[in-house]
């Protein structure tokens, strides 16, 4: 017969088994919060939009059309208690337009409850059809997961039910959901950063650099990316080029950009796959840890007749120009880095300088393909970084820019109109890695 257990072993076990359990929910809930914290940040950064903990549903039906950047085409009033100098009025009439809220009564200056909040955000979050089609058992199944018996529930209608239902079975909501709870500002942040991440707003990235099949995903990419062909700023900046007005410009397309914290995030540029895939594999190895996108991009610059005729390919086009060189149009990438914290946002130039630039012509030890001048540039203040400008002209979801000393920028934004006047510049300042700051100034190395 085994022996039985003491009393004070099983209460050390039970102690144990507590810890554990508050230890669980405890990592749990740092995960939400790190979630909301993100929503808030990319909420305040991307749409100014800044809640307080205490929500009116006015105030969310502000908040979600400001995502939603919709207008109502009818100015027919639908709601019995909003008049037109209401801060909701126009928000209101742009959602019910759209068939997010019902006529009758808005009730915006009451409290927001997480009921009403889901409601909301189930609908504008594009997915009331997909409610509509639950049956009564996978309504019952969904529900229980934020332990509501909807056998014994009588105050959701089928609709509403259904609703809930496929906010809980997709996310929007987790499983520390009350109904008549207030929603506070966490709540809500997280459902608006998950609308914008159903309506593709949010951060665009293929996979983090601690991903298994985060190298897959670089090279599948890569292996799908085109170059980039936007015939009125090509014609832009071709002419620029010509002009000696800038040495290079890149097209880009703005549906890849990644949306992530400037705080937290850096661009890197190059030209080769395999630099990338081992420049994630030494971030690996440094224990860095960041969000990764790979954006397309097209680089033109002048290439000299004397350099020989160019080879092209379905990557590498030119075009030849009247005093007899060519413009170089080349498939390359940006990939753009979110890191976990500052850290090692910081940490990166260190690991970059040791492991992928170029100081010698036969060097080793470092990763294929360094550059003599890697590129790689925060849109905010980072230590021993240099400012220069860059010098944007958008087009639809396209975008062409050329990078500038600061002094020079003045000279680039008035070139470019010249070349047409009714251009949009925009002309801002970020932060560079030296070794490229040099090379703006002339220094090959």
């Amino acid at each position: 017969m085994k022996p039985l257990k003491s009393r004070k072993s099983l209460q050390i076990a039970a102690l144990t088994a507590v810890l554990f359990a508050s230890v669980s929910t405890l990592s749990a809930a740092a995960e939400a919060s790190d979630s909301a914290v993100a929503y808030k940040q990319f909420l305040k950064n991307q749409y100014t939009i800044s809640l307080s903990d205490s929500i009116s549903k006015g105030d969310f039906v502000i908040a979600v059309n400001s995502i939603l950047k919709a207008e109502a085409k009818d100015q027919t009033n639908a709601f019995t208690d909003l008049q037109k100098d209401s801060p909701y009025y126009k928000a209101a009439l742009a959602l019910h337009e759209k068939g997010i809220l019902s006529e009758g009564k808005l009730q915006g200056d009451q409290t927001l409850t997480q009921l009403q909040a889901t409601f909301i955000a189930l609908k504008a979050a594009g997915l009331k059809e997909l409610a509509y089609t639950y049956p009564k058992d996978k309504i019952k199944a969904a529900l229980a997961k934020v332990h509501i018996d909807y056998d014994q529930n009588n105050q959701l209608t089928l609709q509403a039910a259904q609703e809930l239902a496929a906010a809980i079975d997709t996310g929007l909501v987790s499983s520390d959901f009350e109904a008549d709870a207030a929603a506070g500002e966490s709540f809500a942040d997280e459902l608006l950063g998950k609308i914008l991440t159903f309506q593709g707003q949010y951060k665009h990235y293929i996979g983090t650099t601690s991903d298994d099949d985060i190298f897959r995903k670089i090279n599948d990419t890569w292996r799908t990316e085109d170059l980039i062909s936007s015939t009125e700023l090509r014609a832009v900046f071709d002419e620029a080029l010509k002009k000696n007005l800038v040495t290079g410009y890149n097209l880009k397309d703005s549906r890849f950009d990644a949306n992530f914290d400037p705080k937290l995030s850096l661009t890197y540029g190059h030209s080769d796959i395999t630099h990338a895939i081992q420049l994630i594999g030494l971030l690996r190895s440094e224990n860095i840890q960041a969000k990764v996108q790979l954006e397309p991009k097209t680089s033109a610059f002048i290439y000299l007749k004397e350099w020989g005729e160019p080879t092209q390919s379905d990557d590498y086009q030119v075009v030849q120009i009247e005093n007899g060189n060519f413009i170089a149009y080349a498939k390359e990438y940006d990939i753009e880095f979110e890191f976990d914290n500052a850290e090692q946002k910081n940490k990166f130039q260190q690991v970059i300088f040791q492991y992928a630039k170029k100081n010698s012509k036969d060097e080793t030890g470092l990763i294929y393909s360094s550059w003599w001048q890697p590129l790689y540039y925060s849109l905010t203040d980072v230590k021993d970084y240099k400012v220069i400008s860059n010098n944007k002209v958008s087009k639809g979801h396209y975008y062409a820019q050329s990078f500038s000393l600061s002094d020079k920028s003045n000279d680039v934004v008035t070139g470019l109109k010249k070349i047409n006047a009714s251009l949009n510049v925009d002309s801002y300042k970020f932060w560079v890695d030296e070794p490229f700051y040099n090379y703006l100034l002339g220094d090959f190395k």
